[in-house]
């Protein structure tokens, strides 16, 4: 399986802070928010990965990711110029993904759990779509999952009345078919490739499936000044907490064994003397 963060948009909701930086650049606590999304693609042992930016933030996301290889993943790099949709990422990323099944991810959500690997893993996903469902309590804000016997009955995007409180989550699986039902896709009334629009293609056309997160797996959308304060300070009282780190590429491909013991080693002595380097040598000492 292969890997998609979607990093583009304006972030107009942050404004002012991203007026001269993508918002997927904001640091959360101690690290940049592209760093949560990034590791989560890692812990589901994806290790090609596409990062989708706009054309002004694209060497700044390269400056800070590189090529991957420092933490034994391969990064690529595509431009969105423009926010057509969250869905246009497949037609963007078609050449990528090629013959695969692919996880894309946006690049503001952060999800923490092992419980959310273990179930991945569990339901061995190998064709049709998979969405993860958090309840929520202002389901208007996000496009909502209307479950009825246990199975996707429909998918409504930000509804005035509610009914349902199951977000759909900024993580979606899918299998090779993606980019070609993407194309199919007509643009919404604000001129956008929706994601709801194929996730309902693939319950009616395919198959979507669905695991709701319980309460062992925490969800945040970081795409507000209030929801960025609440990461970060989830992430700080977790690390303090548990002397660990969290959403850390350097931490997961050690962990995962994607790179050595002495690869690790000489990641954290080519890195300044801060305290995230000082946290990667004190997981270094106790593992």
């Amino acid at each position: 399986m292969k890997g998609i963060i979607l990093a583009g948009g304006v972030g107009t909701r942050l404004g002012p802070i991203t007026t001269s930086y993508s918002k997927q650049l904001v640091p959360i606590y101690d690290k940049p928010l592209i760093y949560y999304p990034l590791s989560s693609l890692m812990e589901l042992n994806i290790k090609d990965i596409l990062i989708i930016t706009t054309e002004n933030q694209l060497e700044n996301f390269k400056r800070l990711l590189k090529n991957g290889s420092q933490w034994g993943v391969n990064i690529n790099y595509a431009v969105q110029n423009f926010p057509k949709g969250i869905a246009e990422a497949f037609i963007i990323g078609e050449n990528f993904i090629k013959n695969s099944n692919v996880a894309l991810i946006l690049g503001d959500n952060i999800f923490y759990g092992q419980d959310l690997n273990n179930e991945i893993s569990s339901n061995k996903f190998q064709n049709g779509g998979l969405i993860f469902l958090n309840k929520v309590v202002n389901p208007s804000d996000y496009g909502v999952a209307i479950i009825k016997n246990n199975k996707i009955k429909h998918i409504k995007e930000k509804p005035k009345i509610q009914k349902s409180n199951l977000a759909v989550t900024g993580l979606y699986l899918y299998d090779k078919n993606v980019s070609k039902i993407a194309k199919k896709l007509k643009p919404s009334k604000r001129n956008e490739l929706e994601i709801t629009d194929l996730n309902n293609f693939y319950n009616k056309e395919y198959k979507l499936n669905y695991i709701e997160l319980n309460s062992s797996t925490v969800w945040f959308d970081a795409g507000t000044t209030n929801s960025l304060l609440q990461a970060s300070q989830y992430i700080q009282a977790i690390q303090e907490r548990n002397n660990l780190l969290v959403g850390s590429p350097e931490e997961t491909s050690y962990r995962k064994k994607y790179i050595t013991k002495n690869e690790f080693k000489k990641l954290i002595k080519s890195m300044p003397n801060n305290s995230y380097s000082l946290s990667l040598k004190r997981y270094l000492v106790q593992s």
